[in-house]
């Protein structure tokens, strides 16, 4: 366990390490894309406008719904249907500093 010296007003574990930000990216092997909530529907459904180019109807599935508070403007990951190209599920909603590491590291356009 660290100890603080005596007279340091700076937190114990803190240092000149770089601060590690694990962001989830959307994974090609699940069919996974970036999607901007650009408007909502009503009854869990928004319109979503992926970064592949498609507009889709996007479905918040019963387990996320009351997890996930989703306005205009959110940046969230999409998993497209196999059967309907132009429906897809909401699985994850990103944060503030998660869409700034995104912008940041070249995932948004």
């Amino acid at each position: 366990m660290k100890k603080r010296n005596a007279g340091s007003n700076k937190p114990v574990g803190t240092g000149d390490a770089p601060e590690v930000t694990r962001v989830r990216t959307p994974r090609k092997d699940r069919n996974e894309v970036l999607a901007t909530v650009s408007g909502l529907l009503g009854s869990k459904r928004v319109t979503l406008q992926c970064m592949d180019g498609v507009v889709r109807m996007g479905r918040i599935p019963g387990s996320k719904k009351k997890r996930m508070w989703i306005r205009e403007g959110d940046i969230v990951i999409a998993n497209p249907w196999e059967i309907q190209d132009s429906k897809a599920d909401v699985t994850w909603k990103y944060t503030r500093p998660q869409v700034e590491w995104l912008e940041r590291k070249g995932y948004l356009n």
